[in-house]
């Protein structure tokens, strides 16, 4: 872990590159984002509607992977959209940091980033790489950051809500953007639930996704605070087997997973093609109808491959 100090500095130089170039595991996981993929029970048809013979290839992946895919992506420099199930809730789960990040960047200068941050054993979630290795020393908000995104570490998550002042702060931030779907009500590690047809801690795939395309794309945070959450969100260790396994070698992915019960399983990125092309946003997000259905990341990467495929 970097001393709070070179943390800010390094990404003040990466925050004025970025600002030059073209506009990017929940904690009570019964497995980690980054676990390996195991095959999920023999498919069923989905209960719901699909979007029908346009995005046919994502209606096979439903059946395929007995889940119901709820996709959203829109090709930056054309306008044009991929939708299926793109006004569905589903539970976020982990990928609310990213947002909470941003939330945290958009209230405090840059300089708050080298604010310490104390909390205690008791705070710790289970799934805590980086939390649990600062209990006595504290972390800076740079830290948190860096540790709720890249690592998805439950701890950090709760931290960074604590910081803006709960959940519903979050959903506020939300509101901010323009956003009148995602709601916020709890923190880790109940958002892990992902109960069907409970709307607590549930957006959509275009809401979020159009989130993300705000606060990596947009206006809404400054260059510098914009060019640092890039930054962690292309550093991201977590999403291996997800959408980035699905583009073309060369291309830059800037994601954040989420993870849950009922095989819930989400991915919500900013990818830019090689030779500077415009980017794209990708926001893919699942769930399965049994409690402790199995995990299939290739779900994700296939229907991201599927998108990549249409828009490019």
């Amino acid at each position: 872990m970097t001393s709070s100090r070179s943390f800010l500095s390094r990404r003040a130089v990466l925050g004025l590159a970025a600002a030059l170039a073209p506009l990017a595991g929940c904690a009570k996981g019964r497995a980690p984002e980054s676990a390996p993929p195991s095959r999920s029970p023999a498919p069923t048809p989905p209960s719901a509607s699909t979007a029908g013979d346009r995005h046919r290839r994502l209606a096979e992946l439903e059946r395929k992977y007995d889940a119901r895919l709820g996709v959203y992506a829109l090709a930056t420099g054309t306008g044009a959209t991929v939708a299926h199930r793109a006004d569905e809730r589903f539970a976020f789960c982990s990928t609310f940091k990213g947002l909470a990040a941003a939330a945290v960047l958009h209230r405090h200068p840059l300089s708050h980033l080298d604010t310490i941050v104390t909390y205690t054993e008791a705070d710790l979630m289970k799934h805590a790489p980086i939390t649990r290795k600062h209990v006595t020393s504290g972390m800076t908000v740079g830290q948190v950051c860096d540790a709720a995104i890249r690592f998805s570490d439950g701890t950090a998550g709760n931290l960074l809500l604590r910081e803006i002042g709960g959940p519903g702060q979050l959903t506020a931030f939300t509101r901010s953007l323009g956003d009148t779907v995602t709601r916020m009500d709890r923190t880790e590690p109940a958002i892990t639930e992902a109960t069907p047809g409970d709307p607590r801690d549930t957006s959509s795939p275009r809401a979020f996704g159009t989130d993300y395309q705000k606060v990596v794309l947009g206006n809404v945070l400054a260059a510098d605070k914009r060019a640092f959450l890039r930054d962690l969100l292309e550093r991201n260790e977590t999403g291996a087997r997800r959408i980035r396994a699905a583009v073309p070698r060369g291309w830059t992915v800037a994601d954040k997973t989420g993870t849950g019960d009922y095989g819930t399983l989400n991915d919500i990125a900013v990818v830019w093609p090689a030779k500077s092309a415009p980017p794209l946003l990708i926001s893919i997000m699942s769930s399965k109808s049994a409690e402790d259905a199995a995990y299939d990341q290739a779900l994700i990467a296939e229907a991201a491959e599927y998108v990549v495929h249409t828009l490019h």
